[in-house]
């Protein structure tokens, strides 16, 4: 389906992954606290101890329960989703500049939902979630056919053919719209946003949790798939078989998040990125810290778009997406740096 002769290079481990993984899970614990903590409704952790202890309910334990519990774990679930799904992406494509939103998931996942939407609007919310993941997985599908043929030294070529594919996608589903007067509507699921989640309405966002666990139990067939198709077959791992698996993974997380909270950009991108040039290219000991920072980054992006307009909220995903673009045009710009040369040691045996 795509070229396998290109190898991905190694990197050298800049952090231990219990000191990285212990210091994202006290990052997202903090985050956690913050975000439950912060709201335009009246919310105090003294009248919500008073309730658990006295066995009452207030005001504050429903507003937890509701609200802001919800809230927070559907941003942890789409962080951490979203992260491994682009991570399971670039080991398996060897190119570290894409992501979902940029082989035509989301944006085929967006068209599917306005579809069904348009032609099938008393549809249940889990027959949206099935038409926009075949949306999703026809337009990964397709892309796989585009980039069959680009050279495989040439790593900057795959994320600009996914750009120039998406907005194809885009374009045709803005069309859409504006000619079915539903651009008001489409625009609700380009622009990630976690303010109408409430209780019952983000319980779908479980199934991307299992999806990510899942890729972490197949990590090592999954590095050995994205080491060559030969080195594949020589350890009896079935590189289509696994293919297949990474394209309905990435396609089913990218359609429950847009379809639960809209599209949010360079999640995927960014997370995986950052996580491998701390840990190195190990799949198995980078995913745990792949979704724990892709959690607490997106969490931190939501504590942001709520704070600089309060009592107004900006989008997480124009926070991110302001974010995202930074750092992927520093990744894309950098120089690589130089190998320090080594210092000759003097041999004594050596000397007249």
């Amino acid at each position: 389906m795509f070229d396998s002769s290109a190898k991905p290079k190694a990197r050298h481990v800049l952090l231990s992954p219990m000191l990285l993984n212990t210091l994202s899970v006290l990052l997202l614990v903090a985050l956690i606290l913050l975000s439950l903590s912060l709201g335009v409704a009246d919310f105090s952790w003294q009248g919500l101890w008073q309730a658990l202890t006295q066995q009452s309910v207030s005001n504050d334990l429903q507003l937890l329960l509701v609200s802001r519990l919800p809230r927070t774990l559907a941003i942890i679930l789409t962080g951490a989703s979203l992260a491994v799904a682009g991570m399971i992406l670039q080991v398996v494509l060897k190119n570290r500049f894409v992501d979902p939103s940029m082989v035509g998931a989301t944006q085929s996942a967006g068209l599917g939902l306005l579809l069904v939407s348009l032609y099938l609007p008393t549809s249940s919310l889990f027959s949206k979630m099935l038409i926009a993941t075949l949306c999703a997985i026809a337009g990964m599908v397709l892309f796989m056919r585009l980039i069959k043929h680009l050279p495989a030294t040439d790593i900057l070529m795959v994320p600009l053919v996914g750009i120039v594919f998406g907005g194809i996608i885009e374009a045709v589903t803005t069309f859409i719209a504006y000619e079915t007067e539903s651009l008001q509507m489409l625009s609700v699921w380009r622009f990630g946003d976690f303010s109408t989640i409430l209780a019952g309405r983000y319980e779908l966002l479980y199934v991307t949790g299992a999806l990510a666990l899942v890729a972490y139990f197949l990590a090592d067939k999954l590095t050995i798939v994205g080491l060559g198709e030969a080195i594949a077959i020589n350890l009896g791992v079935n590189q289509r078989l696994i293919t297949w698996f990474v394209i309905l993974t990435v396609a089913m997380i990218s359609a429950v998040v847009v379809v639960t909270v809209g599209a949010i950009p360079f999640v995927g991108l960014v997370v995986p990125n950052i996580i491998s040039r701390l840990m190195g290219d190990s799949l198995r000991r980078c995913l745990p810290a792949v979704a724990l920072f892709g959690s607490s980054l997106v969490l931190l992006c939501d504590v942001i778009g709520r704070s600089i307009r309060y009592p107004f909220e900006v989008p997480v995903a124009t926070v991110f997406g302001v974010i995202g673009a930074a750092i992927f045009l520093w990744m894309l710009l950098r120089k690589p740096r130089k190998p320090k040369p080594r210092k000759l040691e003097a041999n004594p045996s050596a000397q007249a």
